[in-house]
């Protein structure tokens, strides 16, 4: 189906040409596993669902059996295209045009699993395992994937050493910033609860809005912390503060509003959770959290430099060790094993003609294969 040498790009086409809108496969597990098989991985398609939430694919593959397992975890779903007229060039045709390759997928991030199985095509056997933890499920609920296979992994009582994440975290090349962790998100929906009323008496009201508003100055204004070595200042956003009340002659009966905090490892949802509760302690009010995940880090150590290294080889330069951006399935990963991020431009992401450069594509494969040989050497 490819060239003996695996070509990274035709793979990445094959991939992007599957339209995997999450939770939909479409055929881009089978194209992945054809690939895969005549290298000698052991291909294991897992569906996991639960009540309520859609049934998600997933490919767990592996070369070797021994010691170390070294892991690469990704996804083949993606966000929806959008409508057709904004893209300059149809979302799954996966043309290349003027040296860019097109299509949705291209950046996040079916264009670094073509990588790293091109890498591994030009490896050989390696001195461990090598293994690929494919989900369907990122862009998703995150709730059928990643954890679940996880979850699969251990109780066969399969282990992971190490794992690389090929989420698109360049910013202008391939191998320029290296994810060391995460921030955590935690997600607050406050309400304050009134007594409806007419404007002319508000004394025979309650109005919740002066009482939200408070709470939203009170939130924003904190300062939640300056920082620590790897990670920004944390942050608390409000997305949305409603009352659904079209009429100007009316005091409404409640207010809602939302927030989002991206939080570094100096706190857990759990004292967050904790600090708000008591900010916003009232009989009249309300408040449901969710937890989108926890910050974490990969310390620099023997694993990051290995991969930095790896890095400065093929393309001249270390990387930039970052924590930045929103969350990914490494927040999974890291309770098994050290985990990093390393992929390909994400300026195109989740935008309308989405894209990345052909020579990035055989960049990241060379720095994956550098990475592989010093891991394994």
């Amino acid at each position: 189906m490819y060239k003996s040498r695996m070509d990274p790009v035709e793979l990445a086409q094959a991939l992007i040409r599957c339209p995997s809108v999450t939770p939909k496969d479409e055929g881009a597990l089978d194209v992945l596993a054809a690939a895969l098989e005549p290298l000698g991985f052991a291909c294991h398609r897992l569906r996991f669902e639960e009540d309520g939430t859609a049934p998600v694919d997933n490919l767990y593959a592996r070369l070797g059996t021994a010691s170390p397992n070294f892991c690469f975890a990704g996804h083949t779903d993606v966000v929806p295209p959008g409508e057709d007229r904004l893209w300059g060039h149809a979302p799954f045709a996966a043309r290349i045009v003027d040296g860019m390759l097109y299509g949705r997928g291209a950046a996040d991030m079916k264009s670094s699993i073509a990588a790293f199985v091109a890498a591994v095509a030009r490896l050989g056997k390696p001195k461990g395992s090598i293994s690929l933890l494919i989900t369907g499920d990122e862009e998703g609920p995150a709730i059928n994937g990643t954890p679940k296979m996880l979850g699969w992994l251990k109780e066969r009582g399969e282990t992971l050493d190490h794992c690389i994440v090929g989420e698109p975290t360049a910013t202008a090349s391939a191998g320029d910033t290296l994810k060391i962790g995460r921030r955590g998100s935690l997600t607050g929906r406050i309400i304050v609860r009134g007594v409806q009323g007419h404007v002319g008496y508000p004394h025979r009201a309650r109005n919740p809005i002066p009482a939200m508003a408070a709470i939203v100055s009170k939130l924003s204004s904190h300062v939640l912390d300056t920082g620590t070595e790897h990670f920004e200042p944390s942050t608390l956003s409000f997305t949305t503060v409603d009352v659904g009340n079209p009429a100007t002659n009316v005091i409404p009966a409640e207010a809602r509003a939302t927030f989002n905090i991206r939080f570094n490892d100096t706190h857990t949802p759990q004292s967050l959770q904790a600090w708000i509760e008591e900010a916003v302690a009232s009989p009249d009010v309300d408040i449901q959290f969710s937890v989108g995940g926890e910050a974490f880090l990969t310390k620099p150590g023997d694993f990051t430099a290995l991969i930095a290294d790896a890095v400065r080889e093929t393309t001249g330069a270390a990387p930039e060790f970052s924590t930045t951006g929103g969350t990914s399935d490494a927040r999974f990963i890291k309770s098994h094993c050290p985990v990093a991020e390393l992929g390909l431009p994400g300026g195109t992401m989740h935008k309308a003609d989405e894209c990345v450069a052909v020579a990035e594509i055989e960049r990241l494969a060379d720095i994956y294969l550098a990475i592989l040989r010093r891991y394994f050497a």
